[in-house]
């Protein structure tokens, strides 16, 4: 149950729309919706402002389409499938009409344009082409969320100038989401430019030494830009989450 529906609920009640035993009955029903092999978290939405993501990893078709569907049945919108792969996303299709981003890797269902939050923006810079399916995957969770994103891709430390010239973009964003694999400096070379604060995405790009993301992640961990934030290793859903959650804010 989102807060709106909570509003709207108690505002049938004070008109006489329903009663109030239909009303506590629907409440008791609402914390979560218990599937067996999953429990829905109904009550997300007013805790934390968004209803439960599903993460695709690792669930078969059958159980996304049954989180999906009840959901559904819940009157849930802009619901987010992330780490869905193009074949199981192939699968599911079959049972469930949504849209794919197979940069992202992530599926929207029920999407619903909202301007909450786009009177500011937030900004997804990566440092190279090679970062850019994680840097969709917290793209488009921002914008399925409801803020103005601009991108600003292959921007990295190796052709700073290129970063350089989108300055001013940068200097009025509300947050910044910095993906970078290699030595993942761009997060600290953006945080001495802004005065808003910067998520620093490590990936899993770049060559041996770069451990699968290990060094980019200790590099953004050990920033000297004050205001760095560092989320886990490819995790641009997080990244995305909160840029989104302080433009809110903002």
């Amino acid at each position: 149950m989102e807060k709106m529906q909570v509003y709207e609920l108690l505002s049938d009640i004070k008109n006489g729309q329903i009663s109030f035993d239909e009303a506590m009955l629907k409440l008791k029903l609402s914390p979560y919706s218990d599937l067996g092999y999953a429990k829905i978290d109904n009550h997300r939405g007013i805790r934390q402002g968004t209803h439960e993501v599903i993460f695709g990893q690792g669930k078969t078709v059958e159980q996304i389409v049954g989180i999906v569907k009840k959901m559904l049945e819940n009157e849930r919108k802009n619901i987010l499938i992330t780490r869905l792969d193009g074949e199981k996303a192939a699968q599911v299709q079959k049972s469930v009409d949504f849209e794919y981003n197979d940069v992202a890797h992530l599926g929207i269902v029920a999407r619903s344009e909202s301007t909450a939050a786009k009177t500011s923006y937030i900004v997804v810079a990566t440092g190279g082409t090679s970062d850019i399916p994680i840097a969709e995957e917290a793209a488009v969770t921002a914008e399925v969320l409801g803020s103005r994103v601009e991108r600003v891709y292959d921007v990295g430390v190796a052709g700073i100038h290129r970063l350089l010239d989108k300055t001013k973009l940068l200097m009025g964003a509300k947050a910044i989401v910095a993906v970078a694999g290699m030595e993942g400096a761009l997060a600290s070379v953006i945080g001495g430019l802004v005065d808003c604060p910067v998520i620093a995405v490590p990936t899993s790009v770049g060559y041996g030494a770069s451990f699968g993301g290990v060094a980019a992640l200790l590099s953004m961990l050990n920033s000297c830009s004050s205001g760095v934030s560092v989320v886990n290793i490819d995790n641009g859903f997080g990244g995305g989450f909160l840029a989104h959650k302080i433009n809110r804010i903002g």
